[in-house]
């Protein structure tokens, strides 16, 4: 399988769960947070909506320099308002990704603080991280949600909260 349209294919895969599970969020809970250290599920949530844009980001630029940026969360606090920043985030970075190129994916890309190289790898490797991160963090949701009892939807089959018997044969 050409490597590109694998990466779209999961780009799509974990957008449609990923969608699944910002839906969920009460609009009354975007500033409750489980532990002091621990992001609001506003933050948490705008974070997950930004992170397909990595994609497109991966593919039009050669690095992030934290030092060169001044960066402002998108402070959404209600549901619509983050699907919606999803949704913007989602078709921009599977528009770059169906335009880009098999070499593309090879050149360099460097996450830095100024001077401080906090990674450096390809651009396929950045998309990829990309999708990891959003896992990573879509569970974190999933946790916040949890504890707030608000069902959770199945991500690679049913959720404790979902009717398994559907998966059975």
């Amino acid at each position: 399988m050409d490597i590109i349209k694998s990466l779209l294919a999961e780009l799509e895969q974990e957008a449609a769960t990923t969608r699944k599970m910002l839906s969920r969020i009460p609009n009354d809970k975007y500033d409750w947070q489980p532990h002091p250290k621990s992001m609001t599920i506003m933050q948490l949530s705008n974070h997950i909506a930004e992170l397909p844009g990595w994609v497109s980001m991966a593919l039009t630029t050669d690095e992030l320099d934290f030092s060169k940026m001044d960066y402002k969360p998108a402070g959404i606090k209600d549901t619509s308002g983050v699907l919606e920043l999803f949704d913007k985030s989602f078709a921009s970075g599977k528009a770059e990704l169906e335009k880009a190129s098999l070499s593309q994916l090879d050149e360099p890309w460097v996450l830095r603080n100024g001077d401080f190289i906090i990674s450096e790898s390809t651009k396929g490797e950045t998309i990829r991280m990309a999708y990891c991160q959003t896992v990573h963090h879509r569970a974190q949701l999933g946790v916040f949600l949890r504890l707030l009892d608000v069902p959770i939807p199945g991500s690679y089959g049913p959720s404790a909260d979902e009717d398994s018997s559907v998966y059975k044969a």
